[in-house]
């Protein structure tokens, strides 16, 4: 049913409901009864004392009820409004109460995310030497390498001269040893180890080292290996390609745990705290659900989505969240307490939250309320509601409607009345 439809129903219950004062007539008590006031059902602000029709929609004026019978007050009077339905009308309009009762409501944030790498498992391998790549061990986008496992085989001209330099250093340290000075034998041992640590300052891997000093001859390439476990998710070297210091050779990552990135619109964010538990489902798994918990929440806004991005730490050691992947997240859980009653109950006006509250049997009293949480169908009111009170949960705007009306038409009496 439209509003304007809800408005003509309300409109024709209060006619309904309430006798007009006859101009004239006397009762029991022989006082003469109050002239009759009609408006329009439509334009409440259109009153008149005399039958006719709207000029505005040209519907036939009818009775309006004083402000004491109607049972709003007049303005300024600051009496509580009670609309007078009756049970059988209020029965035929579908209206349907409940009894607000305490109780604990929860709420769980669901967001969708997207799954990313943990940058903190992302590693560059490149060098501190130019060469050229001899071999190369990695040859597509994607393979799996184990720590320790090598990459590539690079022949560096420098680095072959920093071997043959500390290898002769280290014959001239052992020869300056069967000197009978002190500084003879210290000043051959510190060229040794100024040779080596030449060596190692070109991160060259230490089995590489361990290789020289046992065999005591140069290795024309040098294998560099993978720092870790991991997938090769970047690769920007073919075999037999000269490189420089510095250059972005391979990117090895560790997915062994990944971090979902979950958008928490801006109305739920205060419930996103570092530390909540998390959960994410996965598209193409039904039934499958992973934990973790919420590592950082992101310190700026989305101003063109209204969403606050939160970081979610998963472990991941067979690989069922994959970078890129869209999966929705739970993110912990928010509880109230208090009185509680379904949500249809609450009408929002915008400026205000009302639940009409069962005074009597057909009697209905508005009251402004708090609310504290909203989910599943439940609602906790903070304020404005006891538990024990009887509330309107449908036809929630017809009873509005036929508020706004009665309102409007006492305003309108009284205005027409200071004339």
């Amino acid at each position: 049913m439209t509003r304007l439809m809800w408005i003509v129903v309300a409109a024709s219950l209060a006619a309904a409901g309430c006798g007009a004062l006859g101009g004239g007539d006397r009762g029991a008590g022989g006082a003469v009864a109050a002239k009759p006031m009609l408006h329009c059902p439509m334009h409440p602000e259109v009153v008149s004392d005399k039958p006719g029709d709207c000029p505005i929609c040209q519907m036939r004026l009818v009775p309006i009820p004083a402000a004491d019978k109607a049972g709003v007050a007049a303005p300024g009077a600051g009496a509580a409004s009670v609309l007078e339905v009756g049970v059988d009308r209020a029965r035929l309009a579908g209206v349907r109460t409940v009894e607000a009762a305490t109780g604990v409501v929860t709420r769980t944030i669901r967001a969708t995310g997207t799954v990313v790498a943990d940058e903190t498992r992302v590693r560059q391998v490149t060098t501190k030497v130019a060469g050229f790549v001899e071999k190369l061990y990695v040859n597509a986008m994607g393979q799996m390498v184990r720590a320790g496992e090598p990459l590539f085989e690079l022949y560096s001209p420098e680095l072959l001269a920093s071997q043959e330099e500390y290898l002769r250093a280290r014959q001239s340290a052992a020869e300056f040893q069967k000197s009978t000075l002190p500084e003879v034998r210290r000043g051959g041992t510190d060229l040794a180890v100024a040779a080596r640590k030449r060596l190692e300052r070109f991160d060259v891997p230490a089995e590489f080292l361990r290789a020289l000093d046992e065999s005591g001859a140069e290795q024309r390439t040098i294998t560099f290996v993978a720092p870790f476990a991991g997938y090769v998710t970047g690769k920007n070297i073919v075999a037999g390609q000269r490189i420089e210091p510095g250059m972005d050779l391979l990117t090895v990552t560790d997915l062994s745990q990944v971090w979902v990135i979950a958008q928490v619109f801006e109305a739920e964010a205060q419930a996103a705290q570092p530390g909540r538990w998390a959960r994410v489902t996965l598209p193409y798994q039904e039934g499958v659900a992973l934990s973790g918990r919420i590592a950082f929440v992101y310190p700026t806004l989305d101003p063109e989505s209204r969403t606050l991005k939160v970081r979610l730490e998963f472990p991941n050691p067979r690989g069922a969240l994959k970078p890129g992947m869209f999966v929705t997240a739970e993110l912990g859980a928010e509880s109230a307490r208090g009185v509680v009653v379904p949500d249809s109950a609450i009408l929002d006006t915008g400026t205000r939250r009302l639940v009409f509250v069962e005074v009597s049997p057909g009697q209905f009293a508005a009251r402004d309320v708090s609310v504290a949480l909203r989910a599943d169908g439940q609602a906790v009111v903070r304020s404005g509601l006891a538990a024990g009170d009887r509330v309107a949960q449908s036809a929630n705007f017809l009873l509005d409607s036929e508020s706004r009306l009665r309102d409007a038409a006492i305003s309108a009496v009284h205005k027409h009345q200071d004339k």
